[in-house]
């Protein structure tokens, strides 16, 4: 559920365009439902305001894409900045950190307490003028959209989960493994704090948060995509798989060949796809 490569790791083409190159990027701290400050970006993306150059308000044909990484990452990560560029082509984007990863406060829950975090960039979206928002997750990030999703209905208008688990306390992997020391142990959480910048809660879930297997079905009738690569090393093809049939004809699952884990796996090809997908679903 990590930023680190496991798998394929993608290569950003995105270079700067010329409808972006002028509007400087919003970055701001969001407040939390539970009084966490929490990171957050937003980058117009490439709409040319009808009304005047100096409209305050995007049109509503425009969707805006809320980007929730993985465990580890944050808003300045490397492809966390190239997912966002990529989806800036077809609208506006957010990008936040989660609780206890860069500059936001608090500590990580490893995906429960996360859905406070991504309500509050969802209702920063939604009060910047977008009427059509998309939530798209990667690996820890993707279990927040689909509890998000089915916790608070009708918020967001589509939902992509790209390497997200379907069950927790998931062991069957090497990377796994590895994870769930960094997490339970104190030795562990000092090697998550000193060495990858992300601070994790001592305190085990209580009560235990719904599943993505159990949120899935509560999504519906909201366009649902999940993505998960091929080579994926935390979490065989049995999760995407689980999580696509919870899901019914509400859901579509994408099978990526040779793809690995997460947002630094997913190459702008598949980024694009899932941009032109989501334009397309959450009208």
């Amino acid at each position: 559920m990590g930023n680190r490569s496991s798998g394929h790791v993608a290569r950003s083409t995105v270079r700067p365009n010329r409808e972006t190159a002028g509007r400087s990027p919003i970055r701001t701290f969001l407040r939390t439902s539970d009084g966490i400050a929490v990171e957050a970006v937003y980058d117009p993306g490439p709409v040319v305001y009808e009304a005047s150059p100096s409209a305050s308000s995007p049109p509503s044909g425009y969707p805006v894409f809320v980007i929730a990484h993985g465990f580890t990452g944050d808003v300045d990560r490397p492809h966390v900045r190239r997912a966002a560029a990529v989806f800036a082509r077809y609208g506006a984007v957010v990008a936040f950190s989660f609780r206890g990863h860069g500059a936001s406060g608090g500590r990580s829950t490893v995906g429960d307490k996360e859905v406070l975090d991504l309500a509050a960039a969802v209702e920063w979206a939604r009060g910047l003028g977008h009427r059509r928002v998309v939530t798209v997750g990667f690996s820890m990030g993707g279990s927040v959209v689909l509890r998000h999703a089915a916790l608070r209905p009708g918020t967001v208008d589509a939902v992509v989960a790209v390497s997200a688990p379907a069950r927790w306390y998931y062991r069957g992997t090497a990377p796994m493994r590895r994870l769930h020391w960094l997490v339970t142990r104190p030795a562990g959480r000092l090697v998550g704090r000193y060495g990858l910048r992300t601070r994790i809660h001592h305190r085990q879930w209580d009560p235990v948060p719904l599943s993505p297997v159990q949120a899935v079905p509560r999504i519906a009738p909201t366009p649902l995509l999940i993505v998960h690569g091929d080579r994926d090393g935390y979490f065989p093809l049995d999760h995407p798989r689980m999580l696509a049939e919870a899901a019914g004809d509400h859901g579509e699952l994408w099978v990526e060949p040779g793809m690995g884990h997460a947002e630094n796996a997913a190459d702008d090809a598949l980024l694009a796809r899932v941009g032109d997908w989501a334009a397309a679903r959450a009208g």
